[in-house]
């Protein structure tokens, strides 16, 4: 059966590959699992039928069969689960490359959010400045940790896993911030990921939403 997932209509992002869509197409693309994409607008996003998929009236959301689930952690988990490549048989190695999703999203994630809310939404108060020093500061220090562990690892533990493809997507938020640049091993990370063929496949597919050609046509 051949899922569906939602996506902006008009992202914010601007094909930047940074939509919350993006980590469950390049999950997709990774498996090898064909999927149909339902693009969403923002006043249909809060409308009664997209909150029966979505609660809170985001994307993306994932309809297969009958089973509908929303949240892209979520929804990357559960394609990692029923498709070979993004977690290890081994099961210790498995439990590792899962506790590295929810690192990605829990530890990593929301400072680096919090710094995105400062940047948009508070330039305008008198205390912005501070606030954006003390945030950053927090970033680095997660940072500072996640590069001493990855070292000169290629992937964060063992084989590529949803770990890293999550915890590749969150540091590509970090774009034009230069904060990863003092961390050549996590930027390498990084541009190792984006350079998969499934996140190509993965962020063309987006990028095609904004632009409005084929898949075909950004080659």
């Amino acid at each position: 059966m051949i899922p569906t997932i939602t996506a902006f209509e008009q992202s914010p992002d601007r094909g930047q590959g940074l939509a919350r869509d993006m980590p469950v197409r390049w999950a997709l693309e990774e498996v090898g699992q064909p999927y149909h994409v339902r693009l969403v607008s923002f006043s249909a996003m809060k409308e009664t039928a997209h909150r029966a998929l979505q609660p809170f009236g985001q994307i993306p959301t994932y309809e297969e069969g009958d089973l509908t689930l929303f949240e892209s952690g979520a929804i990357v988990f559960h394609i990692a689960e029923h498709h070979a490549g993004l977690l290890p048989n081994d099961a210790n190695d498995r439990a590792r490359a899962i506790t590295w999703m929810f690192a990605a999203l829990s530890t990593v994630e929301p400072v680096i959010v919090q710094r995105e809310i400062s940047m948009y939404l508070e330039r305008d108060k008198v205390w912005h400045e501070e606030r954006l020093l003390i945030v950053e500061d927090r970033i680095r220090s997660r940072l500072d940790d996640l590069s001493a562990w990855l070292g000169d690892r290629e992937w964060l533990d063992g084989a590529f896993s949803a770990g890293d493809l999550l915890m590749v997507k969150v540091l590509r938020r970090l774009g034009g911030s230069g904060i990863l640049d003092n961390y050549p091993n996590l930027t390498a990370y990084a541009a190792r990921g984006e350079a998969r063929p499934a996140f190509k496949r993965a962020f063309d597919a987006q990028l095609a939403v904004f632009t409005g050609k084929s898949s075909s046509q950004l080659q």
